[in-house]
C-alpha cells in the first residue's frame, strides 16, 4: 500500500486541536483527503444526512456487523455505539484519496490489531496547564466535565508514551508549526516528531 493510500490516524485530548489541523488540511487539499463515514446508533442531529456524517443504523444492526468483524475499531459512548468500519476506509481509498481517522486510544489499540497499518499521529498539547486553559476557554463543559477530560487526557498522553504507539508526535503549541508538520506527514513527508511533555504541570 503507498503512503498515498495508507490511512492516518490522528489521536490526541480532547481540546488539543485535531479538528482545527484536520479541517485545515481538508480545505487546502479537497481532493487528497477523506474522513471514513463512520456508524452509528446515536439519532441524526437537525441538519445530518445518513451516509454523510454518519451511517446511522439501529443497535441491532450495529451488533451484527459487529459478530461479522466489520469494523477495524468501536466504542461505546453513553448508550451509544460507534464504529470504523473496514468497507468505510475502502470507500474512502477507492477515490484516490487517504483516509483520515480521528478516533479515541482505545480504538488506536484495536486497529493495531488488524492487518490495517495506517500512519499513526498523536497530537499533543505542549502542558497540562495550556491544557486546562484551552477547555475551559472553549466554555462549553462544566468544571467536572473538564477535569474527567484532562484524566482522559493523562491516560492518552501516557500511552502516546509506550513504545511504538505512535509514529509521530506532534505537540500544538503554535498553530501553524503544528499544521505544517502535519501536512507533511499526510502528504507522506518523513518530519523529525516532537517530545511529549511532562504530566506534572
Amino acid at each position: 500500500m503507498s503512503t498515498a493510500t495508507t490511512p492516518l490516524v490522528v489521536f490526541g485530548p480532547s481540546g488539543v486541536g485535531k479538528g482545527t489541523l484536520i479541517k485545515r488540511l481538508f480545505a487546502d487539499y479537497p481532493d487528497k483527503f477523506a474522513f471514513s463515514v463512520s456508524h452509528t446508533t446515536r439519532a441524526p442531529r437537525p441538519g445530518e444526512t445518513d451516509g454523510k456524517e454518519y451511517h446511522f443504523v439501529t443497535q441491532d444492526t450495529f451488533k451484527s456487523l459487529l459478530s461479522e468483524n466489520a469494523f477495524i475499531e468501536h466504542a461505546q459512548f453513553s448508550s451509544n455505539f460507534y464504529g470504523t468500519s473496514v468497507r468505510a476506509i475502502e470507500a474512502v481509498q477507492s477515490t484516490g484519496r487517504r483516509c483520515i481517522l480521528d478516533i479515541e486510544s482505545q480504538g488506536v489499540r484495536q486497529v493495531k490489531e488488524t492487518d490495517l497499518h495506517p500512519v499513526y499521529v498523536f497530537i499533543s498539547p505542549p502542558s497540562m496547564g495550556v491544557l486546562r486553559e484551552r477547555l475551559r476557554g472553549r466554555a462549553t463543559d462544566s468544571e467536572e466535565a473538564i477535569q474527567k477530560r484532562l484524566a482522559t487526557a493523562i491516560t492518552e498522553i501516557s500511552y502516546a508514551r509506550e513504545e511504538g504507539a505512535c509514529d509521530y508526535i506532534i505537540v500544538n503549541d503554535d498553530l501553524d508549526t503544528a499544521y505544517n508538520k502535519f501536512r507533511d506527514v499526510a502528504l507522506g513527508n518523513p518530519i523529525q516528531g516532537d517530545t511529549l511533555p511532562p504530566l506534572d504541570d
